[in-house]
């Protein structure tokens, strides 16, 4: 989404609270057999915006699970369509244009979140337009619900494609931040990566959270199931 011009700090997308590859070849499931993220170059950063809200929502009376293949290994987010259909749609629409493919996650708070979804990887950037789609009041961010970011000066509810997985056993957020699922498989990845060492000691608080490591998110698979 294209931000307003105010500081760089209030810009950046948060959950409130606290080039190549040489190994390209090899599959993205090495990772998840060892436990460990393969050593990987950080991508450049694309252009951000260019990218226009989906018109139609997702076909009724199918299940959509989205496979996001890392240097880590994959984890599969099952969409919430029922309370999160805008939400959903959106985030489909992205993947199939490949918005996603070659990113990186940029930020990682050990016990908290982890996100990703910004072309940039700056923590700044977005599709060029937001949904606006707030969550159930009683909505609870607890460990492997998927969620997006947003900025503390944007409505509840209001999401890019700046997104985070919860690693902590109740990250105790409001209800401010659009659902969009939960992880149903591949939970061991996202631990893995919760637990990628940050550059907690750099002097810019901006870059404390990021990885010493590339995490890269190589794609973002959309597959489709209808209900029998």
């Amino acid at each position: 989404m294209r931000l307003p011009a105010v500081t760089a700090l209030a810009l950046t997308l948060v959950v409130a609270g606290c080039g190549g590859d040489s190994d390209d070849a090899a599959p993205a499931t090495t990772a998840a057999e060892t436990g460990e993220c393969r050593q990987v170059d950080a991508p450049g950063p694309r252009s951000d915006g260019g990218q226009t809200a989906p018109k139609q929502g997702l076909a009724a009376g199918t299940t959509y699970r989205l496979v996001f293949t890392t240097n880590c290994g994959d984890f599969t987010v099952t969409l919430d369509q029922e309370q999160a259909p805008k939400t959903s749609a959106s985030l489909v629409a992205l993947a199939r244009d490949g918005f996603f493919d070659d990113t990186i996650f940029h930020r990682i708070v050990p016990g908290f979140v982890i996100q990703g979804g910004d072309p940039q990887g700056t923590g700044t950037g977005g599709p060029g337009y937001s949904v606006v789609e707030p969550p159930p009041g009683d909505v609870k961010y607890t460990k492997g619900v998927v969620a997006m970011a947003k900025t503390e000066i944007e409505d509840p509810g209001t999401s890019g494609s700046q997104f985070y997985v919860v690693t902590a056993p109740d990250a105790q957020l409001p209800s401010d931040y659009a659902l969009l699922g939960k992880v149903t498989a591949g939970q061991n990845v996202v631990d893995r990566i919760a637990v990628v060492p940050t550059d907690a000691s750099n002097p810019d608080p901006a870059k404390q959270e990021r990885p010493l490591n590339p995490v890269v998110l190589r794609s973002v698979t959309i597959n489709e199931s209808k209900a029998k």
